[in-house]
């Protein structure tokens, strides 16, 4: 079908007049299936992706170039040419036992996205389903697991009289994460360490060790453009 091959052609990186010289259609045609079939995708996702249960989830932000349109904001010609080149974040959380993509999201990269992105994993989960979650350095994922992921405590007393301190909001007992930190120099890799954050070492390498696996956002990341390898390197 010649839609499925040109979405294919789209997602193997061709450009949207690239693909339209190829296919020998119209550039407004190629963009207008591309709506379809991102719709179609996301109300296919919605309905199959529900109460899933993994050991570990792999979270990554990711700096990218696409080509995307905003509902109203450009006009068909215009938004192919000037969004050929539309840099933004790209959100990702993976399951690397069987490479189930959870989530996918785009924007930018504030604490409010990284709340979004981990609202939507909380949905897709099992309720019973605490996997470990293994991201990069990005200050807000530690923000964002606390959110979704804690309950309020009260602390006890320090005397025996007096007001009770006042409640704290503090981290499930089952909830584990660590974090890769990864220091990237002249566009090189030249440090790696592992950081724990919630839970302990022994709890998160219960859950790696029977799969073989090590602390790492391997199977969710891919090559960095530009802009995040300065950031890792600053």
């Amino acid at each position: 079908m010649l839609i499925v091959r040109v979405i294919a052609c789209l997602a193997e990186g061709l450009g949207i007049r690239g693909t339209a010289r190829v296919f020998e259609v119209d550039p407004n045609t190629v963009l207008h299936w591309l709506g379809e079939a991102a719709e179609q995708l996301k109300a296919f996702a919605k309905y199959v992706l529900g109460d899933v249960h993994v050991r570990q989830l792999q979270l990554d932000e990711l700096y990218a170039v696409l080509r995307a349109v905003k509902d109203g904001e450009l006009g068909e010609a215009e938004a192919i040419q000037r969004l050929e080149r539309s840099p933004h974040w790209v959100w990702t959380a993976i399951d690397p036992a069987s490479k189930l993509l959870v989530v996918l999201d785009v924007g930018d990269r504030p604490l409010a996205m990284a709340q979004r992105v981990m609202h939507q994993v909380v949905q897709v989960l099992a309720p019973d389903c605490a996997p470990l979650f293994l991201t990069d350095g990005f200050r807000e994922y530690m923000t964002a697991l606390l959110t979704h992921s804690g309950h309020w405590m009260q602390p006890p007393r320090r005397q025996a009289t007096g007001p009770l301190p006042k409640p704290r909001w503090m981290p499930l007992p089952q909830l584990l994460s660590a974090q890769v930190i990864k220091t990237v120099r002249r566009r090189r890799l030249v440090d790696v360490k592992h950081r724990g954050v919630f839970g302990t070492w022994e709890a998160v390498n219960a859950v790696l060790a029977p799969l073989g696996c090590q602390i790492n956002t391997a199977f969710v990341e891919v090559r960095p453009v530009g802009r995040k390898e300065a950031e890792a390197s600053g």
